[in-house]
């Protein structure tokens, strides 16, 4: 028997998640959160679409995953606490198999960012996902994109590229990436990590953050834009991963770590006296001026949607 609009949601989607903010989640008209005396929402939106976001043959849980990293990675770069997610799925067909795999992605990235679903929409057309996240935070304290000041140090937590190369792997199998590399690889794009607690530790600390989607060119290049200054790069204290360093072609290396998007790392700016987090590495400084600097890329550009 064909699977309806509602049963579906009842099946695959009323059981995911809980959290003490939750009032009233999936099932009603509107979800109700209720948010600590003192706090403010924090919301984000992101949409992956087949072909653009995820290769088509991709996995229905790797697809759900991704699509809720990376919109809970907006969360994080603003040091706010999770609170629930909404999901706006559009299908091509109801297939059982299909949505029960689809549900265990949601539900490992909902128990591992604490995002409880609590709401959304379901309808038939080009497979589509809308990921709307919910966080909160106490008034005025969280993470922008706006208050880097000339001097700050420039970090970025974790390591550059391997999700790039991982795709690439995905993409064209014979990267000539050694063996012993590649599913550490395609595991940094299939299963990100939004850095969700190291955005919270940030919170008062770092003076500006952004999430590392685009690449790390490009998402330098917003923070510089949104807080009216120059950013410098040493793009050989860029931290690269063991599999990164070991691939032999050392330009298109870089090239991922420079420009490819989807690590979900956190890219920040710290005053001299802030002690770096672990796992932060220091890659540059803020400066007077306008725009990104970095020794001998001319081209400061990465992915971009209508740039293609």
């Amino acid at each position: 028997m064909a699977l309806g609009e509602f049963d579906l949601i009842e099946r695959y989607f009323s059981q995911i998640g809980e959290s003490p903010s939750v009032r009233i989640g999936v099932g009603d008209d509107a979800a109700v959160l209720e948010l600590p005396e003192g706090h403010v929402h924090l919301i984000s939106t992101d949409t992956a679409v087949s072909g653009v976001h995820f290769l088509p043959d991709s996995q229905p849980d790797v697809i759900a995953y991704r699509a809720i990293m990376a919109a809970a990675s907006d969360l994080a770069a603003m040091g706010a606490k999770p609170e629930g997610m909404l999901l706006a799925l559009t299908l091509p067909e109801a297939n059982a198999d299909w949505l029960a795999s689809f549900a265990d992605g949601i539900r490992s990235a909902s128990e591992l960012t604490l995002l409880p679903l609590i709401g959304g929409d379901t309808t038939r057309g080009p497979l589509t996902i809308t990921v709307t996240v919910m966080g909160s935070a106490p008034i005025g304290c969280y993470l922008t994109r706006s208050g880097a000041r000339p001097g700050d140090r420039l970090c970025v937590s974790g390591t550059l590229g391997d999700a790039a190369a991982g795709l690439a792997i995905l993409d064209r199998a014979d990267t000539g990436i050694a063996s012993a590399h590649v599913a550490f690889l395609k595991s940094r794009f299939n299963q990100p990590m939004a850095r969700l607690a190291l955005g919270r530790k940030l919170n008062g600390v770092a003076t500006s953050a952004i999430d590392v989607s685009d690449g790390l060119l490009v998402d330098a290049g917003q923070l510089a834009r949104s807080s009216g200054v120059g950013v410098i790069i040493d793009r050989e204290a860029v931290p690269l991963s063991v599999a990164l360093r070991a691939y032999a072609d050392p330009a298109q290396t870089m090239e991922w770590a420079l420009r490819g998007g989807d690590d979900y790392e956190l890219l920040f700016t710290l005053p001299d006296q802030a002690e770096m987090p672990d796992d932060c590495t220091e890659i540059g400084r803020v400066s007077s001026g306008v725009g990104v600097r970095c020794d001998g890329v001319e081209k400061l550009t990465g992915y971009d949607h209508f740039e293609r």
